[in-house]
């Protein structure tokens, strides 16, 4: 009976010839997949280079006041799009007009002012003219013993105060005219200070990040929003061991995870001239011991061939691009 059991339980091997044909042909045929895809791979990996860590770029304009205020009025919304030279916000303008108004009386003040100072100024220089004559005329007489010590006293001192007062006049002119320049300076800086109250677009775009709403008080540089223009690139961090053949002007196929297998038409527009981990705040310091060799990435900014007005895609969207090296 065991020796019956025991033949039960022992597998039957099929010897059947299509059986044995089976068993080479399978991983004959799966041996040859991967070789040809190992070939595939080989000859692609030479012809193009590409990577995952790749995202859309765009310029972000963050837009911030350059004078402080409660905002007046608010013309935008969030995702608003815009045109270069829309009024977007306007901070209330009172006390800044109340400041130029002051600038220019004072400026209209000094610039009065003037008028006397120049009057003053010629008054002096024609008393220093008449001092100046009469002291040689009684200098001459006191030599010759015609005039007395008395009167040549009397016209040395005139002189004197007439220089004195010659020279306080001219000072008083140059502080005068210093005063004026200044108010100047004051009353141009409270225009600039008055239309910095209205806020402007300064690129077509969207309105992004929008952080400001109609009655705040805003503060001198506090980031209100930001304006997203249309532009947008690719940058995409190649390994250095892909880049020796890559080249300004190389065709570059884009997939945006956002429009699954559609590729974009792009080109290389440039390779940064550092490593990503060299142009970084903090870059690594190598000269140590216990230094561990690793891969570096390189920037590489790639430019849309082809008008993507029409699609969704802003910065930040994770993008493979497909470079063509040879």
């Amino acid at each position: 009976m065991e020796n019956k059991k025991a033949e039960t339980n022992t597998p039957k091997i099929d010897n059947r010839p299509e059986y044995k044909k089976k068993r080479v042909i399978v991983p004959s045929v799966t041996a040859i997949i991967f070789l040809i895809c190992g070939i595939f791979y080989s000859i692609y990996s030479v012809y193009y280079k590409t990577t995952d860590d790749a995202f859309v770029e765009g310029h972000i304009i963050t837009v911030a006041p350059r004078v402080a205020g409660p905002v007046l009025n608010l013309n935008i919304e969030d995702n608003q799009e815009v045109k270069k030279g829309d009024l977007l916000l306007e901070i209330d303008p009172n006390d800044y007009e109340a400041k130029l108004k002051q600038s220019k009386a004072k400026l209209e003040e000094a610039r009065s002012s003037l008028v006397n100072v120049e009057n003053q100024v010629e008054k002096s220089y024609s008393e220093l003219d008449f001092a100046k004559s009469d002291y040689e005329r009684y200098s001459k007489m006191h030599e010759k013993g015609i005039a007395s010590k008395q009167d040549y006293d009397a016209s040395k001192t005139k002189l004197t105060a007439a220089r004195s007062n010659n020279n306080s006049a001219r000072a008083k002119y140059e502080e005068t005219i210093a005063t004026i320049k200044k108010l100047e300076a004051e009353v141009e800086k409270d225009e600039l200070d008055l239309s910095y109250t209205k806020i402007y677009a300064t690129e077509d775009g969207l309105i992004t990040n929008r952080r400001v709403e109609q009655g705040n008080y805003v503060q001198v540089a506090q980031p209100l929003f930001a304006i997203v223009p249309e532009k947008m690139w690719i940058v995409a961090n190649f390994k250095e061991t892909q880049i020796a053949n890559m080249k300004k002007g190389q065709p570059v196929k884009i997939k945006i995870d956002t429009y699954g297998s559609k590729k974009f038409k792009g080109e290389v527009d440039s390779i940064q001239r550092s490593t990503g981990a060299k142009a970084s705040l903090f870059p690594p310091e190598n000269a140590v011991g216990s230094y561990v060799k690793i891969v570096q990435r390189v920037p590489v900014k790639i430019i849309f061939k082809e008008d993507i007005s029409g699609y969704n895609i802003v910065p930040g969207m994770s993008v493979v691009p497909e470079v063509k090296v040879k």
